[in-house]
């Protein structure tokens, strides 16, 4: 089962999301054309770029195309003396870690965390796929952990836009209220589901 993880935010704004959407390859391309088709759109599909009414038909078509997302929160307090930059990816693994342990029980076998490789140096984010891998291999040793570009990956890209919905609502920009309503009627159908993580 591949699980598709994007974040946004940082606890230098306030929040940060993550998003694991649990979707086939071939839904998640599908999805994208769809979208494509429908509005026009010829680069990467962001949620930092789109209006509502797109935001909405992205979680309408997450649902028609068969995906299920797992959203985790943070709004981490920087500590006197704390570095900014180790706080974020202690924050970013941590959240990262519950989105994805929170479908394997539902996975039916071996899972495939496939991970935005765009927010740290190569080194780092080779030690965060291990340690994905870790987690996940503990669930099915046949699991895997990969790094993909987003701009060539529909499902992260697809994870971009939810994690950006839920960093708007925690944080309560301007646009927070409207994606708070187009957001609730999938948390209560179980199609999207909010975690919230204390990071210590």
């Amino acid at each position: 089962m591949p699980i598709f993880c994007d974040e946004s935010g940082a606890p230098a704004t306030g929040a940060m999301t993550l998003a694991a959407v649990a979707i086939s390859d071939e839904g998640a391309e599908a999805l994208l054309a769809r979208y494509r088709a429908v509005t026009g759109l010829t680069g990467e599909l962001k949620g930092s770029r789109i209006d509502p009414i797109e935001r909405a038909y992205v979680l309408e078509l997450i649902e028609r195309f068969g995906g299920e997302a797992i959203i985790s929160v943070a709004t981490p307090a920087r500590h006197p003396g704390e570095d900014s930059g180790a706080l974020d990816l202690k924050t970013y693994s941590a959240l990262l870690a519950d989105a994805i342990g929170a479908h394997l029980d539902a996975a039916p076998g071996p899972v495939t965390a496939l991970i935005d490789d765009g927010r740290y140096s190569d080194a780092t984010l080779a030690r965060v796929r291990d340690e994905v891998e870790r987690l996940i291999d503990r669930h099915d040793p046949a699991s895997r952990a990969e790094l993909r570009d987003s701009r060539r990956t529909a499902g992260i890209q697809i994870a971009d836009i939810l994690a950006n919905s839920a960093w708007n609502v925690a944080t309560g920009t301007l646009r927070s209220a409207r994606i708070a309503v187009i957001l609730e009627p999938f948390i209560a159908n179980g199609v999207i589901r909010m975690r919230q993580v204390k990071i210590p």
